[in-house]
């Protein structure tokens, strides 16, 4: 089983970013999907979720508006994009896959906004 997260980098605050979530070894589109993110020294919050069945709640207040999670079952990935960022987006990102009891997480990403 695995979650590898892509895209994070360093970018200018106002910048964009598309981070993606690739799955493996599970039945990536029966799972709800999570995008985390934990900024230095604090802990970890998460900030959008994605059903198996496309329905999306939960953004955290501060991205929304400005992120957005979708997923593709086809491709067995899931996405985060983010527009407008600002430095105190700075984190490492992280997904998360659920279904039941059974959870994963993938390694993180590490995005910098700053000028």
């Amino acid at each position: 089983v695995q979650l590898v997260e892509s895209g994070g980098a360093l970018v200018q605050p106002g910048g964009s970013l598309r981070l993606s979530c690739a799955a493996s070894g599970f039945n990536f589109s029966n799972y709800d999907m999570r995008w985390y993110r934990q900024a230095p020294g604090k802990e970890r919050v998460r900030i959008a979720t994605i059903t198996n069945t496309g329905f999306i709640y939960n953004y955290e207040d501060s991205v929304t508006g400005r992120f957005t999670i979708s997923r593709d079952n086809a491709k067995n990935t899931a996405y985060l994009q983010m527009n407008s960022l600002k430095p105190e987006d700075t984190a490492v990102y992280y997904c998360h896959a659920r279904r039941g009891p059974s959870v994963y997480w993938g390694q993180g990403t590490q995005v910098t906004v700053s000028s």
